[in-house]
């Protein structure tokens, strides 16, 4: 059996999230064209508190505008687990999408 996401228990989780800013842009060339792939938002989050919160967005959900510190709600969010080695020690990595973030 595979794992192929976990769904939070958001407010458990993460509690009450704030828009800290953009992040990466995920891009490429389709037909000569650059196309966007997904967009990286950094948030805050009142448990979660010795890192910000990373999320990636798919491309349908476009460019998000929010204020800096604006409540915000994901929208169907779900964790990725990705394992990768550093010598003989294996590490874990956990990646947060959602389908789209609004204002809360």
């Amino acid at each position: 059996m595979e794992l192929k996401y976990v769904i939070p228990n958001m407010t458990q989780t993460f509690g009450n999230l704030e828009y800290a800013g953009e992040g990466n842009v995920e891009q490429r060339r389709v037909n000569g064209r650059m196309t966007t792939l997904s967009r990286r938002y950094n948030l805050y989050s009142d448990v979660q508190r010795a890192d910000d919160i990373e999320v990636i967005l798919p491309q349908e959900a476009g460019e998000k505008f929010f204020e800096h510190e604006d409540q915000v709600k994901l929208v169907n969010a779900r964790i990725i687990a990705e394992g990768y080695k550093i010598g003989d020690r294996g590490f874990t990595k956990y990646i947060l999408h959602a389908d789209d973030m609004v204002k809360a």
